[in-house]
């Protein structure tokens, strides 16, 4: 899928103008750059949270589905949580035991900790097919165990639904295992793009190289 031009000015100040991309069906794009590049109000946008300066879509006649940074559990249980977004009890079963929360599934969502309300919360958005998946730092409250397991998840929903991932992510090596296609933002513009293997082991932008020998390439 296309994603049209757009750009986003706050306070008079622009802090994000990407050009027209292409988010390839059954694949998993990651976006990397470090704090402030423009990372999460892409996310947002594309989601529709927020919008572009023309107020334009972003995208046409697509279902999407958005994992922001922080997570949000209802007031509810676990289970209930991630029943909210589809009514499969066998999947969230499923999901729940492949993170390690099955036994937290009549526990209050609003006492789980940090990281296993982060689990809830990817389990809750796999419970639905969409055309493009956004998840902002879904692994960022995990452990490594944890993190892992939800890396296959999400590789498998991304097989499974051919839908295509925007997955926005500060580590590095979350990216290698994970994505097939990078974009890397800087100054909230696209500095460079490519198949992941490519652009880890060979940038071609000096922006590139420097942010990756910093995040330990």
């Amino acid at each position: 899928m296309r994603t049209t031009a757009f750009t986003k000015t706050y306070n008079k100040r622009v802090v994000l103008s990407l050009p027209e991309l292409t988010l390839p069906e059954g694949n998993i794009t990651a976006v990397i750059g470090s704090n402030g590049s423009g990372k999460s109000t892409f996310a947002k946008i594309l989601a529709g949270t927020e919008r572009a300066d023309d107020k334009r879509p972003i995208l046409y006649n697509a279902s999407v589905g958005y994992l922001p940074q922080k997570s949000f559990p209802f007031r509810m249980s676990t289970e209930k949580n991630i029943l909210q977004n589809g009514n499969d009890p066998l999947r969230a079963r499923a999901l729940m035991k492949e993170l390690g929360i099955d036994a937290l599934a009549g526990q209050s969502a609003k006492k789980l900790s940090g990281g296993e309300a982060a689990r809830m919360a990817l389990c809750r958005i796999l419970m639905k097919r969409y055309d493009l998946l956004i998840l902002d730092e879904p692994a960022a409250a995990m452990d490594m165990e944890s993190t892992l397991a939800a890396e296959r998840l999400i590789r498998q929903y991304c097989a499974e639904t051919g839908c295509a991932v925007l997955l926005i992510t500060h580590s590095i090596g979350q990216a290698r295992r994970l994505s097939d296609q990078l974009l890397f933002l800087q100054g909230g513009k696209l500095i460079e793009q490519g198949a992941s293997a490519q652009l880890l082991s060979a940038p071609q932008c000096e922006e590139t190289k420097r942010f990756l020998e910093f995040y330990g390439r």
